[in-house]
């Protein structure tokens, strides 16, 4: 299947030229490229028409789970047909393995695993190995071990109806695959059997599979709704007439060769014990020795562990050093399998994505060497690893480079290749500027900026204010608000995610008039109300005041007609030459477009996402109409003990429906809420 772009949009302004530049040097094998396109110049639907162009597989990769959630949401817009998968850490909370030798701490794993992002990953590797029209937004986690594409393609179960197989054979390839079996209530990664039918609920999908067999015959396969079991048709298995189920989880044990990967394991073991007593470390030896033959037992008699990606360099037959198998692995693979020229790997706001894949081995790696020299784990658990940047670097042959501020290694790369490729996109559909640039006295500068505040909250405008640091952010919210009524909230790396989408949403809605930060305001904000944006201490040299960090926040101003930069500094650092040059350059190229095209700039009126406002105002859960029928209305009304059981049946079902849409909408923390409930009806 072809990549097909459905969208009402066309490539305007400068995006022609980017996406045909850009476009003619990834198909003539130039490995580097860089889109240098300012903020609200449409990177995104350039980047959608680019692959639409090239027809190529395509891994986006973002900084951030919030930013690839945006892209992911766009991009399965732009592509309803194809495959479009997000593929981000599956923690909500995550606090690894670790041993500070200073305090003789132990710090177990602790990890709360998101069941939907869980889903959204197998999803992504099931697509990979089964649809030529892959694009896959990730985050930079992505870079880490997962398992092989090879192991995953080999543990496939294929069905088809007539096929000449028993039921007791599926039962058992299921439970190969890790699916566990339930008698009771079917959740996901499940499967259960009655009679002749068996009923699955995959790992990577919300349906539920039907088989029914008859003596020796898979008589049937049917596609099932999961929450009301009514059956829905399936092109796939329509045409087909066979269905392909994929493992319940990406680490999956060959049971012919795990003989030989645990008598590796043991012989290292050995190995390592006897180095620690060697060393003198008698209690680091006994405490390795009790750890792994523990996991050993129980890979033994189930076939999984919780921390079996440690040991999985024997069970991919690595080499002790050996890259593992990332999320480049399976891109690879689909391109060999479906006889592609190659895949194109993106890397968004590439200035800040860089930056943390290449610092990520270096970190894992220390946290591993004090685990395995204090006895809790052996060598081996150094082999599930990121990749080095090195490595990343090689398994993606083709990439381009996002960014409005694109750094200096990327833009080096891009103009040394075989066909130099940097393309500007610096005009905007809507015609808007780059914003103006002031720069004014520290002197008397809080009551200048509250006169600034006022003077954009008679206009119906919003404005950002930059500080150093989160102290300075919290006392001048305090004194605006008290010294000069205004009405202000601050945002900093404190303030938790939920709630920070919240804030933005207050502010875009007008309930208060500004917003003081810090470095949080630079990527991915998207606040068309702000004409104004003040940065404190402009000339203090460093990282928040480097050429890349104010060109950013700067450009939080450039969604408005009237937007505005004021810079207080009692001298123009290099850094801020630097920014008010290109800030200014930008500006002129935009203005000559405008004048010679008949452009009159217009400002942009953006929609709030409907999943930030789940909440009431009056209440602090939702009003839920599934609930009427019991005669209850928020989710705290829910009281178990006063259903019968049939009742609690019902009320699970559609708790469950919710709990699904929720989810779907990114709206977790509701999720979460319903995902509870259900556990207090069981």
């Amino acid at each position: 299947m072809e990549f097909k772009i459905k969208s009402d949009f066309e490539a305007t302004g400068d995006q022609p030229q980017a996406i045909d530049k850009l476009s003619r040097a990834i198909e003539k094998g130039n490995p580097n490229q860089t889109l240098l396109g300012v903020t609200g110049s449409g990177k995104t639907f350039t980047v959608a028409k680019i692959i639409e162009k090239v027809q190529l597989p395509t891994l986006i990769i973002c900084h951030n789970k919030t930013l690839a959630s945006q892209l992911y949401q766009e991009f399965r817009d732009f592509f309803p047909d194809n495959a479009v998968s997000y593929f981000v850490s599956y923690y909500d909370y995550y606090q690894p393995e670790a041993y500070i030798p200073q305090t003789d701490t132990y710090i177990e794993k602790e990890a709360d695993i998101n069941p939907e992002i869980d889903k959204l990953r197998l999803t992504t590797t099931a697509n990979l190995l089964s649809r030529p029209d892959s694009i896959v937004i990730a985050s930079v986690s992505c870079i880490y071990n997962i398992g092989s594409p090879q192991d995953q393609e080999k543990h496939t179960l294929t069905l088809a109806r007539g096929q000449v197989i028993s039921r007791d054979t599926v039962l058992m390839r299921l439970s190969d695959l890790q699916y566990q079996r339930t008698t009771t209530e079917l959740s996901r990664g499940m499967y259960r059997a009655v009679g002749s039918n068996v009923q699955l609920y995959p790992s990577y999908k919300d349906i539920i599979i039907s088989l029914v067999f008859d003596e020796k015959t898979l008589k049937s396969i049917d596609i099932l709704d999961p929450y009301n079991f009514i059956k829905i048709e399936d092109l796939d298995l329509e045409k087909t007439g066979q269905i392909t189920i994929n493992p319940a989880k990406l680490f999956i044990t060959d049971p012919k060769s795990q003989g030989d990967a645990i008598a590796n394991i043991r012989k290292d073991l050995a190995i390592q014990i006897g180095f620690l007593k060697k060393s003198g470390k008698t209690i680091e030896a006994y405490r390795l020795d009790q750890k792994v033959n523990y996991d050993l037992s129980m890979l033994e008699e189930v076939g999984y562990v919780n921390g079996i990606e440690n040991y999985s360099r024997y069970f991919d037959g690595r080499e002790p050093g050996d890259p593992p198998y990332s999320l480049m692995e399976y891109f690879h693979y689909n391109v060999k399998r479906f006889k592609k020229s190659g895949f194109l790997t993106v890397i968004d706001e590439s200035h800040i994505s860089l930056p943390q894949i290449r610092g990520m081995y270096n970190g894992d790696q220390a946290r591993k060497e004090n685990l395995i020299n204090f006895g809790f784990r052996l060598p081996s658990a150094k082999d599930n690893r990121p990749l080095t940047f090195t490595e990343f670097l090689s398994r993606t042959p083709q990439k381009l480079y996002c960014s409005a501020t694109p750094g200096d290694y990327e833009l080096s790369l891009s103009k040394t290749s075989d066909i130099p490729m940097v393309a500007e996109q610096l005009i905007r559909p809507t015609g808007l500027l780059d914003p103006e640039v002031e720069v004014r006295p520290v002197l008397g500068q809080v009551d200048d900026l509250s006169k600034e505040v006022f003077a954009r909250k008679e206009k119906g405008e919003r404005v950002l204010i930059l500080t150093m640091t989160k102290k300075m952010a919290e006392d001048l919210s305090d004194h605006l608000k008290t010294k000069y009524f205004l009405k202000v909230e601050y945002l900093h790396s404190d303030v938790k995610t939920l709630e920070r989408s919240e804030i933005l949403d207050n502010l875009r809605l007008g309930n208060f008039d500004c917003l003081v930060g810090i470095n949080l305001l630079r990527e991915g904000l998207d606040l068309p109300e702000v004409s104004l944006v003040a940065i404190l201490d402009a000339d203090k040299e460093g990282f928040l005041r480097t050429p890349t960090a104010l060109i950013q926040t700067m450009g939080r101003a450039a969604r408005h007609v009237n937007g505005k930069v004021i810079l207080y500094a009692d001298k123009i650092s290099k850094s801020m030459k630097i920014a008010i040059d290109e800030t200014r350059r930008r500006r002129v190229v935009q203005h000559k477009y405008n004048q010679d095209h008949g452009i009159t700039p217009i400002g942009i009126s953006k929609p709030i996402r409907e999943a930030m406002l789940h909440r009431e105002k009056s209440s602090p859960t939702p009003k839920i109409k599934e609930l009427a029928e019991f005669g209850w209305s928020e989710i705290d009304d829910v009281n178990p003990e006063s259903l019968t059981p049939q009742k609690k049946k019902a009320l699970i079902t559609k708790l469950k429906k919710l709990m699904s849409q929720a989810a779907n909408s990114w709206n977790f923390e509701l999720a979460a809420r319903y995902r509870d409930t259900i556990k207090q009806l069981h």
